[in-house]
């Protein structure tokens, strides 16, 4: 059974979630597991393609836009929409949505920032995860 863990920017300031997923992301890496970042469309994709780029200097993470990356060498995938291609392992999302294929993978990370409607979107798939039985984890963060 798929692993959730939810994690909440415990205060608003500097970054919000797309800087949480490069920091959970260079983490994931570091265990040698592969991740898939699901974001709601591609103009999402491509800002955190180009944050992926820039967020830490001394640190490199090999990732790609899921259409556009050979998945062999791409260890890290961005992607949107309902077709994960053969991932499986860490899929780390920042849609407002239940991903419709969560369920394959090992584990499911839910990043929550302080946005009002992030939030309440949160709060609706942790009942949904709850409701269905699915092992729930609860980090707070701080930037």
């Amino acid at each position: 059974m798929t692993r959730v863990d939810f994690y909440t920017l415990k205060e608003p300031g500097r970054g919000d979630r797309f800087l949480l997923a490069c920091r959970l992301v260079e983490r994931i890496y570091g265990t040698g597991q592969r991740s898939f970042i699901l974001v709601p469309d591609r103009e999402q994709a491509r800002h955190l393609d180009r944050l992926l780029w820039t967020f830490r200097q001394q640190s490199f993470l090999p990732h790609g836009l899921a259409h556009d990356s050979d998945p062999e060498f791409t260890p890290i995938l961005i992607g949107h929409g309902d077709d994960p291609g053969e991932e499986n392992q860490v899929l780390i999302n920042l849609s407002l949505d239940v991903p419709t294929f969560f369920e394959r993978f090992e584990r499911l990370c839910e990043l929550i920032d302080q946005d009002p409607n992030v939030r309440a979107a949160g709060r609706e798939r942790y009942v949904y995860y709850r409701d269905g039985g699915y092992p729930l984890h609860h980090h707070e963060i701080r930037l």
